[in-house]
């Protein structure tokens, strides 16, 4: 059986407003013709399909050429939902689009509800659990009806039947993972796979996986931590075939069997050397796995410079650069004037500009701090400094004129 795991597709993202459509549909062609090259049984999307709950218009047309074309390389299709996504509007039609070969799972209550796929060496259980919220738990997997205009009874905090007692991700993941299990057992399914959308750590014990957890994130990733801890164990998917991760965008190897497949496109300059792609995963008659990357197309390199403008925009060793999506810090003593504007002209796709001024270090003290005890005009004069260059005689003439004029006007 061959599966093929992507996420985190963001559509209708931009990187520092500049426009990725063209780079996501070059992604999705890429998938397309990897579907139907490889042959795959089911194409798995671990969530993040859109960038916010309200996508914009083209990017739902963008999702909804792209199921069409996917099913037409005889390829199922299983969504879940995730953090990023309306769980309500992904999932609506769900029930009448089961038929066309495309799976949406959404709703928490049915993740132990398995897509069936089978080859000659009968079924794999494919279960969709979506981004869950701890806040929320789990709600009973089979709800008993409630009589018409009658609220229903709050659920019982019962962690095998009604909402988690403890809420967190961990809580409510191993939940779910009991849930799946009891209902492979049930059905006496014996390759299971399982897509997510968490934030999922390997190692040895709890220093460790948080650890490994931090070193991952990406600053495109919203954060989905309670309390400051959001990541579950790679344990609480042991026993499972193969695990589908969304939600960070680095591609990743938890266990030979635990994979994140990450974001098709850097959506930060954070994940400037990241490896993008997708796992082409092949479960074998005894439930064990082997995965193979598939690097993404790449559209635009992300690059990081930091030097003085002059360098910047003269030195040979940045030609290689001028097409790429660029994050420029000047080291100047002086904040140059029309940097912008200059550099932009070498680097058509300049994204963001910093300041950072060499021999100088930041002030680790609060603003409080940094303003006690000086009056209106040493902190004004002193910003200049620190965004410019240190204010004139007539500067300093200029700026108490001013405050004297405000002070008047208030008077």
């Amino acid at each position: 059986m061959r599966f093929l795991h992507t996420s985190d597709w963001h559509l209708g993202r931009s990187l520092h407003r500049a426009d990725l459509r063209d780079a996501q549909a070059q992604f999705l062609d890429h998938l397309v013709e990897t579907a139907r090259a490889e042959r795959v049984d089911a194409v798995l999307v671990a969530g993040d399909v859109y960038d916010r709950a309200v996508p914009p218009v083209d990017a739902v047309a963008l999702f909804d050429e792209a199921l069409v074309r996917l099913r037409e390389t005889a390829a199922r299709v299983i969504l879940i939902s995730g953090n990023h996504d309306s769980a309500r509007r992904l999932g609506v039609n769900s029930g009448l689009i089961d038929a066309a070969g495309v799976h949406l799972r959404t709703r928490p209550g049915r993740l132990a509800e398995p897509v069936l796929v089978h080859d000659d060496h009968g079924p794999v259980a494919v279960y969709g659990v979506p981004y869950l919220e701890p806040a929320v738990g789990l709600p009973d997997a089979t709800p008993a009806p409630t009589p018409a205009r009658t609220p229903a009874p709050a659920p019982a905090p019962d962690p095998g039947t009604g909402l988690s007692r403890q809420r967190s991700h961990e809580a409510v993941l191993r939940e779910a993972a009991a849930r799946i299990r009891a209902d492979a057992a049930e059905r006496r399914v014996g390759r299971t796979v399982v897509m997510a959308h968490a934030w999922v750590a390997g190692g040895r014990n709890d220093e460790e996986r948080k650890e490994a957890a931090q070193r991952h994130r990406s600053d495109s990733e919203r954060d989905i931590s309670v309390g400051g801890i959001g990541y579950v164990p790679a344990s609480v998917f042991d026993g499972f075939s193969y695990v589908a991760l969304g939600h960070l965008h680095g591609q990743q190897t938890l266990a030979e069997n635990i994979r994140y497949s990450g974001s098709p496109l850097p959506y930060s300059f954070s994940e400037q050397d990241h490896k993008k792609g997708s796992w082409l995963v092949e479960v074998g008659i005894d439930g064990k796995t082997r995965a193979e990357r598939v690097p993404a197309p790449a559209y635009r390199t992300l690059t990081v410079l930091t030097g003085r403008i002059d360098d910047l925009l003269t030195s040979g060793e940045f030609t290689a650069h001028e097409g790429d999506f660029i994050a420029v810090t000047l080291t100047d003593a002086a904040r140059p004037e029309g940097a912008m504007d200059r550099l932009r002209r070498r680097f058509p796709h300049i994204l963001t500009l910093e300041f950072k001024p060499e021999g100088r270090t930041a002030d680790a003290g609060s603003y409080r701090e940094r303003v006690k005890g000086r009056d209106d005009l040493t902190v004004a004069a002193e910003f200049v400094s620190h965004v410019r260059t240190p204010v004139t005689t007539a500067e300093r003439h200029l700026l108490a004129a001013a405050f004297e004029a405000v002070r008047e006007g208030a008077c």
